[in-house]
């Protein structure tokens, strides 16, 4: 598809410009006469700016002078389900034609992944007690969104590791609102669109719980452990030790691999030791970024690693960064080998993560 000659932008504009796609097995189907909205989304304001309809082809075009403070995304409603776009790269002088919204058809009956799972257990509070943090990666690798079977049923669930309390949902793909537990189980109520979709929890575990089971229903590609426990064990399936991580000043233990459907894995934590009671909190922001790094490390090819730490980027080379990416590997995972299209989603999450953490730590009054 090619979009006709238009002017120059004006000096200071930035194009928000591409199609709205249906998926179809391995094609996809343009949705000629979408709405497509074009999305702020800033530290202090969030929300629809403008609006148009696609054309027959499922073309569309947005114009506008950006704030730089804030990312810019384009969606459409489908099937009672808003689709987004990857965020707007913003300069002026490469225009953003090429943005793709992939809506779908619903069912209740597609299989959802386990394509990685995350878990982290903080260092005891005064009282004992321990914070976790959980971040689950689901792949649907289907043409068609996964949708609750009704209004009572959970659209996906999973097993919580036993013996841990409360949840508090985190800023992941899925709506606070949409993520509850029912004992040992979360229930997720949204849907699940084709690609992936990262959930973020927290939870409690108490002082008197020195070993937790969690259980594999679903096999899961890379599971990653970090204890900020010294005398920590862990076992279950192909998971091995690994490097420490050192986040927020505090020592984890890690341990990587995969876990078979079935399998559960065995946590044995040590003696108390006391520490702050903001621990857990203070590592959410952090661990986005060594989380998402975990598994571009486990995926990544083997070989010599490069000189010198990851340079530090502001929020709009790291929106180009993912923008480039997309153009080079979007839609192209039947093409591609699966080690390489796993690296490709693992550098993609990472650098969502590096972006948000940016955004967040980016002095206000900038733009």
């Amino acid at each position: 598809m090619t979009f006709p000659l238009l002017p120059a932008v004006a000096s200071g504009q930035a194009v928000a410009a591409g199609r709205v796609l249906r998926a179809s097995g391995n094609d996809s189907i343009p949705v000629p006469g979408a709405r497509v909205l074009l999305h702020r989304v800033g530290r202090g304001v969030q929300g629809p700016i403008d609006s148009l309809t696609a054309d027959r082809n499922g073309a569309f075009r947005f114009r506008f002078v950006p704030d730089t403070s804030a990312v810019y995304l384009t969606s459409s409603r489908f099937g009672g389900i808003e689709y987004f776009s990857p965020a707007v790269h913003l300069d002026p002088t490469r225009p953003d034609t090429a943005l793709r919204i992939v809506v779908a058809d619903t069912s209740s009956r597609v299989p959802v992944e386990v394509s990685a799972r995350h878990l982290v257990i903080a260092d005891p509070g005064q009282d004992g007690s321990r914070g976790v943090l959980d971040l689950i990666v689901l792949r649907n690798r289907g043409d068609r969104t996964l949708v609750s079977p009704d209004t009572v049923r959970p659209s996906w669930s999973v097993p919580l590791p036993s013996g841990t309390f409360g949840l508090e949902p985190g800023e992941g793909d899925a709506s606070p609102d949409a993520l509850r537990r029912e004992g040992d189980r979360l229930l997720l109520f949204a849907p699940v669109a084709p690609g992936e979709k990262q959930l973020i929890v927290q939870y409690g575990l108490p002082a008197i719980v020195r070993t937790l089971t969690l259980r594999f229903e679903q096999g899961a590609d890379f599971v990653n452990v970090l204890i900020a426990d010294p005398a920590a064990k862990v076992s279950g399936g192909a998971l091995a030790p690994a490097d420490t991580e050192v986040i927020q000043g505090r020592t984890y233990r890690r341990w990587m691999g995969a876990v078979p459907a079935g399998v559960a894995v065995k946590i044995e934590l040590g003696g108390p030791f006391n520490a702050p009671g903001w621990a857990l909190a203070a590592l959410v922001g952090g661990l986005a970024t060594a989380l998402a790094f975990a598994g571009y490390w486990f995926l990544r090819p083997r070989g010599p690693a490069p000189a010198g730490g990851a340079p530090r980027l502001d929020p709009d080379a790291l929106l180009e960064r993912v923008a480039q990416l997309d153009a080079r590997y979007a839609d192209k995972e039947a093409e591609l080998d699966p080690a390489e299209w796993g690296r490709y989603r693992a550098e993609r999450s990472q650098l969502k993560a590096r972006l948000e953490t940016a955004l967040v730590a980016r002095p206000r009054g900038r733009g």
